[in-house]
């Protein structure tokens, strides 16, 4: 829970920004070393990108037709998902139709599943 801030007549909830575990922050960093491609995702460009595709897709998962309506980590939160994995690959990861809206929930289990099995 958040603090509680008097401002003027009304209160308001102040709340702290979501923040990685120490643990995930250095195995973050690691990965963003090994894979100097992540980098990719912090970009103007890709925020840019990401915005077109959920506009185009409608806010609604691909997969399953869900509304993308919650907020990270929840499971209906919105991921734009490579339907093919760019693993790289400059030309794929900025390719607007290797992309697609999909849940957080859909990404972070069948997709995921997918890959793993190398069927995706």
């Amino acid at each position: 829970m958040g603090r509680l801030k008097v401002t003027g007549s009304a209160l308001s909830v102040r709340r702290a920004p979501l923040q990685a575990a120490p643990g995930e922050q250095a195995r973050s960093r690691s990965r963003d070393q090994a894979q100097p491609w992540r980098a990719w995702y912090k970009t103007a460009r890709w925020r840019k990108l990401r915005r077109e595709v959920l506009k185009r897709d409608g806010y609604k998962c691909k997969q399953t037709g869900q509304p993308l309506v919650g907020k990270y980590p929840a499971d209906n939160s919105a991921v734009v998902d490579h339907i093919i994995p760019h693993r790289g690959d400059p030309v794929l990861f900025w390719d607007e139709q290797n992309l697609q809206s999909v849940t957080s929930g859909w990404h972070n289990s069948t997709k995921q599943s997918l890959e793993r099995r190398g069927l995706a």
